[in-house]
């Protein structure tokens, strides 16, 4: 943690590399709502001489300048009179904040990179993506953007004060495992992170207070902004659908998405709620890909998937789950949530991506007589297909993740447990904590 307060994220040294280019693009800053946009931001801001920060929801006066004026270096001079405060190039970090907010403003920021490249601009909003979609174009080409997801449990474990056991973790390996002491300690930590979540707000009440009755109220706040958003999303669409098809995703998590599941609301409204909540960054889609080689994508089954919430600590919230049963218990098998594990690990692969590309996720699936078979999560890595097969315990077959290698002529397979690391044969083990390791190393 800063002086300041600030816990350090993964997305931290993509803003300082932007940052000390010679010219760049403006910045836009991608994600859902409260998982620590405006936080990076002004964390980054401290290393400028001075640091303008626009809201637009907060202050619609400031509006009028962008309806007004054309010229970047008018909007700036503007901007600079309105603030107080001096805008130069190279020395100002400038911050348009919920952007979505005014259109005018989104509508400028490809003159920022044509006429002012010099000048350090980020951009941000809540429901960006929704404006994003309604603009016939928005500066394409001339933005770069950068994605934004909760605290991976890396990024935890360093806010707790655990870079140590942090770094450890990172340079263990099935042929390096951990000690057994350590490795006890990080599968502690991991119950922890999975009852808290990566949300900002919540990892720093749990961190600061060690209560997860505090956090968990802190969730319970966020789950009621969210739901006060789904009137935002789509006019058309009646929140409560959208409300509905969002609790069906967290009780659908451990298989596909099945739409004639959802209560009161028909296909049609099911799907269109779906495309809502991703567009919103609420829920992660897994879809099925045939995995014949890169890119995954390639044959990919956009009918066919699994959903999953955007947070850990979100979803033991909407189904009820009691910390207690979580620390207490020595796998997730005994308390039946072996899909928080699956969950866990595509949340981790989607976080360790490189945070410049929007990244998917991709599971298989095979449907034949009496020889079923379906690994959890296939991932590519240096032009090879690596599948992860997820296990709650610490013990179980791998029939689906064999069938996959020998269909497939893999070299290399991977098994997320809650085992240390470790191999058996071709199979390598790693400990759930621990699967960034491997979704890192593109």
């Amino acid at each position: 943690m800063t002086k300041n307060g600030y816990f350090e994220r993964k997305i931290d040294s993509a803003l300082r590399s932007w940052a000390e280019e010679g010219e760049r693009k403006p910045l836009l800053l991608r994600g859902a709502r409260q998982v620590g946009k405006s936080s990076a931001v002004r964390n980054l801001g401290k290393s400028f001489k001075n640091y303008v920060e626009v809201n637009f929801d907060d202050d619609k006066g400031v509006h009028s300048i962008f309806e007004r004026f054309n010229s970047p270096q008018e909007i700036c001079a503007q901007l600079s009179l309105h603030y107080k405060k001096e805008i130069r190039a190279g020395q100002t970090l400038v911050f348009f904040d919920e952007i979505q907010s005014c259109p005018a403003a989104m509508g400028r920021m490809r003159y920022f990179y044509e006429q002012y490249p010099e000048l350090h601009l980020i951009a941000a909003g809540s429901l960006l993506e929704f404006a994003i979609e309604e603009m016939a174009s928005f500066a394409v080409g001339r933005i770069r953007s950068v994605y934004l997801y909760p605290f991976s449990f890396d990024e935890f474990l360093r806010a707790c004060g655990e870079g140590m056991l942090a770094d450890a973790c990172k340079q263990a390996t099935p042929e390096k495992p951990l000690s057994g002491l350590a490795h006890s300690d990080l599968c502690k930590l991991l119950k922890i992170f999975l009852i808290t979540g990566g949300m900002p707000e919540a990892v720093a009440i749990q961190i600061k207070t060690g209560n997860f009755l505090k956090s968990q109220m802190v969730i319970d706040d966020l789950m009621t902004t969210f739901r006060s958003d789904f009137a935002k999303y789509k006019k058309r669409m009646p929140s409560v659908h959208i409300e509905n098809v969002f609790e069906s995703v967290a009780s659908q998590i451990d298989g596909k998405f099945v739409y004639e599941r959802v209560e009161g609301v028909n296909n049609a409204q099911v799907r269109q709620s779906l495309d809502l909540l991703i567009k919103a960054g609420l829920v992660i889609p897994v879809t099925h890909s045939p995995a014949n080689g890169v890119p995954l994508g390639a044959g990919a089954n956009f009918k066919r998937r699994r959903m999953l919430p955007l947070d850990t600590g979100m979803f033991l919230r909407m189904l009820g789950f009691d910390a207690s049963q979580i620390m207490l218990a020595d796998d997730f098998k005994t308390i039946n949530m072996g899909a928080l594990a699956e969950m866990f690990v595509g949340l981790e692969i989607l976080k360790a991506s490189p945070c410049h590309t929007p990244h998917q996720l991709f599971y298989w699936h095979r449907e034949k007589k009496q020889s079923n078979a379906q690994v959890d999560y296939v991932i590519q890595k240096n032009g090879c297909v690596i599948p992860i097969e997820v296990k709650s315990g610490t013990k179980g077959a791998m029939p689906s993740l064999r069938i996959f290698m020998q269909e497939k002529g893999s070299v290399r397979g991977i098994r997320a447990s809650m085992e240390n690391f470790g191999r058996i044969g071709e199979v390598e083990i790693y400990p759930l904590y621990a699967v960034s390791n491997v979704a890192g190393q593109r």
